[in-house]
């Protein structure tokens, strides 16, 4: 008599209380699957996957507190086993890439999520990739050498640089930005001036007046 599979355990790391109750309800459906956690914020994320030994972590970027792609990197740093895949609303061509480098094995787009999202599960839990036909394309150009000569001057911000201009569309002081990356606010400034010079703003007001456009725009 065979023993019957133990159903792997996800945990849901999301802001937003609808998104993840329609996730576990899809996840607990599935025979090969079982939700042992939810978390809104990225110290909670860290708290459970501590307390409950995931075998696949759910992270969206945008969080009450806390980065998606910081929770991505501390989980393959500190829980090598455990896998991650990204379900986020924002763009594919800003995030999928940093994603992945930070150890992800997958990412999906929200839009897309209902349709594919158990199939991207099932995907990284057998330890292969999932990206859309886009995102594989430039990673093999990359591989190839082909370096993408139409990339945004958005898109070459590194992850700091635009967590921190994500977080200046969203009003936040440089003194607020450093406290909740644990920067100093010297740090923050250099940032700034970094982010000023990549997509070519003068000062400080049109530094803001672009971020909170992005934001308006990409969520």
């Amino acid at each position: 008599m065979s023993t019957p599979k133990v159903p792997a355990r996800v945990l849901i790391v999301d802001d937003h209380p609808l998104v993840r109750e329609a996730l576990a309800t899809r996840i607990a459906l599935q025979p090969d699957m079982e939700v042992c956690g939810e978390a809104a914020t990225e110290d909670e994320a860290i708290t459970l996957i501590s307390q409950t030994s995931p075998d696949l972590v759910l992270v969206d970027i945008a969080l009450k507190s806390g980065h998606g792609i910081e929770l991505v990197k501390h989980i393959k740093r500190r829980h090598p086993l455990t896998k991650t895949l990204v379900v986020s609303g924002f763009q594919e061509s800003l995030y999928a890439e940093r994603a992945l480098r930070s150890g992800a094995l997958g990412y999906l787009n929200k839009q897309e999520s209902n349709e594919h999202v158990i199939d991207a599960m099932r995907t990284v839990l057998r330890g292969e990739r999932f990206v859309s036909a886009d995102v594989s394309r430039r990673l093999i150009n990359q591989t190839l050498g082909n370096v993408d000569a139409t990339k945004t001057p958005i898109e070459r911000l590194t992850d700091r640089e635009l967590e921190i201009f994500r977080m200046i569309g969203e009003g936040l002081s440089s003194g607020t930005i450093a406290e909740r990356l644990f920067l100093s606010s010297h740090t923050i400034d250099t940032h700034r001036d970094n982010i000023k010079r990549k997509l070519s703003l003068g000062n400080a007001a049109e530094l803001s007046r672009a971020a909170v456009h992005w934001l308006l725009e990409n969520g």
